[in-house]
């Protein structure tokens, strides 16, 4: 399996180069090189098996010779192993033909755990092999820097930085990324929003001597990776819904594109899924995109589901590529464009592309709220502002399709908009119990190449 760059101008890589080295060398996002397909006998033998199981035989066609089949499984039966529900990804009934996927029941109580904990287990095994040692980079919204940190932390062979946005992330995220004592971990608060956090990224990446010099990977969900695990929770719900034999709807509460990019590629292998939705907040730039043909930023407006607050999408690119026919010059161009003049318009053959395989739907904070409250009266399930998003846009586009909603995050990681919307605050887990009580290790810094930059050279392990 070979992977190649959305903008048509990086070295093409096999599976494990293309997971260390995360964003392509010319700026853009690996992606394969065609898409192993499986048949509807394939799809219903995935039926009675565990999620473990169900892994190994959804990732397996992508990563070619890069592992072998023992060690794969080996680092997915590790990387699940840590979680608190034998489903790992189990589906809760909401109301008829809709139908929540609760996918908080890892580590650090989201979704990204489920990329986050396998990429460390097979980074591990890659590393060792190669007698490597790199620095990990992470910008995060909110997830992504404490699932990144639960994943690499004390690893000998890995140091890891987590820019995320001072001010704009909630608390208990905040003390996830900023708690943990080990020395190898960095928690990196940035004068800025998550787009600014992931600009500085992208700039560390194209800065090629310093990212020699460090040996940078990047585990964001510019990583093709974190996409592939996510592929295989889509797979897992819709056969226990009935797939191959009836199709199946998602509903996914996005910013950064990846999860609901994943489920495309699940559709891309042969999963029956007949609505793909995509459901954003008031950063809406998603959604204002398919509805008017334009890709344009329009400022971060911090809200309850800070995960979203995004306006720079960066799987989009990927599934640009595909509705450029795959044109790396077309979506470099794009890109460029979107940052020279902060949008760019999609052509009308790509955007029918986009609109045939994405529907969208737009939730104000007020409706998000309400949305949390009406969700646990009717059925005393606690959604986090995130899944909330979710759930309000999936009951527009309900029909005979079962529907499933990504819940994407427990509701105690944002337990202030739960509380404000029901009166209830959500508990932790037990084992999180001292969140609040642990002394909190953090650098502010400015929103600088050249400053991050430094810090990372000081700090890393020589």
């Amino acid at each position: 399996m070979r992977y190649v760059s959305t903008r048509g101008a990086a070295p093409v890589l096999g599976f494990g180069e293309a997971m260390l080295t995360g964003l392509a060398r010319d700026g853009g996002l690996y992606v394969p090189e065609t898409i192993p397909t499986f048949s509807p006998g394939q799809i219903a033998a995935l039926a009675g098996q565990s999620y473990e199981q169900a892994a190994l035989t959804v990732m397996r066609p992508f990563v070619g010779d890069a592992f072998t089949e023992e060690e794969l499984a080996g680092a997915i039966e590790r990387a699940y192993r840590g979680f608190d529900h034998p489903a790992r990804a189990p589906l809760v009934q909401l109301a008829p033909n809709h139908f929540l996927l609760e996918l908080f029941h890892g580590p650090t109580l989201a979704f990204k755990d489920f990329a986050m904990q396998l990429i460390g287990q097979l980074f591990q095994i890659a590393l060792a092999r190669d007698g490597r040692r790199i620095t990990i980079v992470g910008a995060t919204s909110g997830d992504t820097g404490s699932a990144a940190i639960e994943a690499f932390c004390g690893l000998d062979n890995v140091d890891v930085f987590i820019l995320y946005p001072h001010g704009r992330v909630s608390e208990v995220q905040r003390r996830q990324m900023t708690t943990p004592a080990e020395a190898n971990v960095h928690a990196l608060a940035l004068d800025g929003d998550f787009d600014d956090c992931q600009s500085r990224l992208k700039d560390m990446f194209n800065h090629f001597a310093f990212r020699d010099a460090v040996g940078l990977a990047g585990v964001n969900s510019i990583n093709w990776a974190r996409v592939l695990a996510q592929v295989v929770y889509y797979f897992t719900a819709a056969v226990s819904l009935g797939a191959p034999h009836r199709p199946v709807s998602f509903t996914v509460p996005t910013g950064n594109f990846g999860d609901i990019f994943a489920g495309y590629i699940a559709k891309r292998m042969g999963l029956p899924i007949e609505k793909l939705v995509i459901a954003t907040n008031q950063n809406d730039i998603l959604h204002r995109c398919l509805e008017t043909g334009r890709y344009q930023m329009d400022g971060v407006k911090p809200s309850i589901s800070p995960s979203m607050d995004i306006q720079i999408s960066s799987n989009f690119e990927r599934a640009l590529f595909d509705a450029y026919g795959r044109d790396g010059g077309a979506v470099a161009q794009l890109m460029d464009e979107m940052r020279d003049k902060g949008g760019f318009a999609v052509s009308q053959g790509a955007l029918q592309m986009l609109r045939a395989t994405f529907a969208s739907g737009r939730v104000s904070e007020g409706d998000c709220s309400a949305t949390i409250r009406a969700t646990h009266a009717a059925t005393g399930e606690l959604l986090c502002p995130h899944g909330a998003t979710g759930v309000r846009v999936a009951e527009a586009h309900l029909g005979q399709t079962p529907m499933v909603t990504l819940a994407t995050a427990h509701p105690a990681k944002f337990p202030d908009a739960v509380q404000a919307a029901t009166g209830i605050r959500p508990a932790l887990p037990p084992r999180m119990g001292d969140l609040f009580t642990r002394p909190e290790r953090v650098t502010r810094v400015a929103n600088d190449l050249g400053a991050i930059e430094a810090i990372v050279m000081e700090r890393r392990k020589a």
